[in-house]
């Protein structure tokens, strides 16, 4: 048997290093694991109480109670109706929804955010946002930066209601305390809180492309017959792969629940949960690289670097819409799922075979 002989340890050693490094979903993780279910989704059941939460996932839902604060990034949070943050919140997120309470105050960049008639914020409200409704009650202040604010009938603000939107929309039945103000420098200066710092609501999105971008360099670089069998196995077989993907996406997290049951599996699940999380970023930027090479040879050209580009910039416009955002987002991660399965399944299916011959095992 031929042993390969180009240089393959360092480019996986330098794919991993970027996932480590750039990886948005590699801080939060361990504080997330307690409550954390499949498909990235953490849940705080009606009658459970956690600590905290501080996570990155694909949604965050609230039916019982959090001590402490909630902090993180997700595709979507929901604080429903009998939901309770006794902290503070602090979110980046495509959607933001708030039916219960919230005995703190709340920070938060969204792609869009509603305080429901049956919601309330103790303290103040800082949001930036596409769009923002407010029809529930805010113990202070609210700032709320965006294309489209809507001061609803329920509305109930014990502060100042300061605002900066093209357009605004304002119920007569609406009660502010301390009066409706429109100021225009709030543009840019309503945002997310991390720590001490306030960060622009665009951050989190600007960051999020950037950080697919740099992966999807990494991948192309380090696996560039690799990554365009991800692409062609999309173009080819959409709906095999998205198949495939959904499979991994709901099978993975079962599978390590039952690994786990054992104390000599919880090791193992524990790596099986981080090459998961893994996975799930890596499927999401190869999907991003599928969609826009398909693009691209739709249009008569193809070029795998602006097909990268085209991907991700044009998912990330998508997610500026509500709910289109949100199923472009998941369509890209099943796609790119399930290719990236198919791919490693096909490798590890040739490698055997060749193993079997005794001929050279061909590597990227």
């Amino acid at each position: 048997m031929c042993l390969p002989s180009r240089p393959t340890g360092r480019r996986i050693v330098i794919a991993l290093v970027a996932v480590v490094l750039l990886s948005p979903l590699a801080t939060g993780l361990g504080a997330a694991q307690s409550v954390q279910g499949a498909s990235g989704t953490i849940v705080v059941d009606e009658g459970e109480t956690v600590d905290g939460i501080e996570a990155a996932a694909g949604t965050i839902v609230v039916r019982g109670t959090v001590d402490g604060d909630l902090a993180g990034a997700a595709g979507s949070v929901r604080i429903a109706e009998t939901g309770r943050v006794n902290g503070d919140l602090r979110t980046a997120a495509g959607t933001v929804t708030v039916d219960g309470a919230v005995g703190g105050s709340a920070e938060l960049g969204a792609g869009s955010f509603e305080l429901t008639d049956t919601g309330r914020i103790d303290g103040s409200l800082d949001v930036g946002a596409g769009s923002i409704s407010v029809d529930g009650a805010v113990g202070g202040d609210v700032r709320a930066a965006a294309d489209a604010v809507v001061l609803g009938p329920n509305a109930n603000v014990g502060g100042e209601f300061r605002y900066d939107a093209e357009t605004f929309t304002e119920s007569p039945d609406a009660t502010v305390a301390g009066g409706v103000v429109e100021d225009a420098s709030l543009h840019g200066d309503t945002g997310v809180a991390f720590g001490t710092d306030l960060v622009p609501s665009w951050f989190g999105s600007a960051y999020g492309v950037a950080a697919n971008l740099a992966l999807g360099g990494v991948l192309l670089l380090a696996f560039p017959r690799f990554s365009r069998g991800v692409a062609e196995r999309v173009g080819g077989g959409a709906l095999v792969s998205g198949g495939v993907g959904l499979l991994v996406l709901i099978g993975a997290p079962v599978l390590l629940v039952l690994v786990a049951i054992t104390v000599v599996g919880i090791p193992l699940a524990l790596v099986g949960l981080a090459a998961y999380v893994v996975a799930l970023w890596v499927g999401s930027v190869y999907g991003r690289y599928a969609l826009g090479s398909w693009a691209l040879d739709r249009l008569g050209g193809q070029n795998r670097w602006l097909a990268l580009l085209v991907g991700v910039v044009g998912i990330a416009l998508l997610g500026l819409i509500p709910l289109v955002g949100g199923l472009a987002d998941l369509i890209a991660l099943l796609l790119g799922l399930g290719a990236l399965g198919r791919g490693l399944r096909d490798r590890y299916a040739g490698r055997n075979s060749a193993v079997s011959r005794s001929e050279p095992v061909e590597v990227d």
